[in-house]
């Protein structure tokens, strides 16, 4: 780098050419903001090298850079240092490509961490070129050194936009151009900006993720949100009613004496009758032989013990509840027979 500062010294000094920057950088009217114009080639014979860019770059205090592109590129490697200085830059840069980002200033234009394209500017991206004199063992060598170069730039992209090296690669070997949605649909922007009034300046993008909370804060239209009175506390439990005295209704009030006097009775029930065991007959050793009237009489059947022994047990007793309402239920018979009568 020296030697080349060297080479560029001498050459003016030949031909009387003062040293010309080709960027400048200047504070905004916005003490929060400072403003970098990259106006020229990158580098190169003619102009500043990239370490006087990044010494005046340290002196940079404001929390806000804006980068201000129009460049048709120039010296690859001065432009990733350049690149590099923006990226490590502790404040907020933001590129804005005012006409052309071309070549190595496409790369610088990706160290912003929000690239912006004006009304009409371009982004142009294709491989790497240089110039070689000498044999065909160099001129391979200069045509890996070229492939290589142009693998690191494709990086460049993929890191901003995504997709693949090779994708990109394909894309700088056609050497695309982009207007300012093409930037942005091929990811290599973040908003194209919209073309301003007459007189008016170019009106910054809203950002890119709002608060959502905020967005949707009803304050302003004086919503307070929703009543937050204290409950009312619970208190004490409500006493019990005293029971009062109970109130007790004898049925026997309500009926005459002759009525109490047959429920009574029918609720009474009436003494089982005492079974008598009948006694069990002795069994004679001997059958007498009952005697016939003459030879054509049939001979009276002997009486079975046995079944009168067990005629007491097999004959059903007296139900007293049926003998307690049998009073009733002639009553009701009678009654229905002189009704169907």
């Amino acid at each position: 780098m020296a030697r080349q500062r060297e080479q560029a010294d001498k050459l003016r000094a030949e031909h009387g050419i003062e040293a010309q920057s080709w960027y400048r950088i200047t504070n905004a009217a916005d003490e929060t903001e400072a403003e970098v114009m990259l106006y020229d080639e990158i580098g190169g014979w003619y102009g500043s090298t990239a370490d006087q860019f990044i010494a005046d770059l340290r002196g940079v205090t404001a929390p806000n850079l804006r980068v201000r592109i129009n460049s048709p590129g120039g010296s690859v490697f001065e432009g990733i240092a350049i690149a590099n200085a923006l990226r490590s830059h502790p404040g907020n840069v933001i590129v804005q490509v005012d006409s052309v980002a071309a070549s190595i200033a496409s790369v610088i234009a990706m160290a912003g961490d929000r690239v912006e394209m004006a009304p009409n500017s371009m982004l142009m991206i294709h491989d790497a070129s240089g110039l070689c004199m000498g044999n065909a063992s160099d001129m391979e060598e200069m045509a890996q050194l070229l492939a290589l170069i142009s693998d690191n730039i494709a990086d460049a992209y993929t890191a901003k936009a995504g997709g693949t090296r090779e994708d990109w690669r394909a894309a700088m070997q056609a050497e695309t151009w982009y207007l300012p949605d093409d930037a942005v649909e091929a990811g290599l922007a973040d908003v194209a900006l919209a073309v301003p009034k007459s007189g008016e300046p170019v009106e910054q993008p809203e950002e890119e993720e709002p608060d959502m909370a905020r967005a949707w804060d009803l304050a302003a239209y004086g919503y307070a949100g929703p009543d937050r009175r204290e409950a009312p506390k619970p208190g004490p439990p409500a006493a019990k009613a005293e029971a009062g005295p109970a109130l007790t209704i004898a049925l026997a009030d309500l009926l005459d004496d002759a009525t109490v006097a047959r429920l009574r009775a029918a609720a009474q029930p009436a003494e089982p009758e005492p079974v008598v065991e009948p006694e069990t007959p002795a069994v004679p050793e001997t059958q007498p032989v009952t005697a016939t009237a003459g030879p054509d009489a049939e001979p009276e059947p002997v009486p079975d013990p046995w079944a009168a022994a067990v005629s007491g047990i097999t004959a059903p007793k007296p139900d007293p509840w049926a003998a307690a309402v049998a009073r009733f239920t002639q009553n009701t018979s009678a009654a229905s027979s002189a009704t169907e009568a």
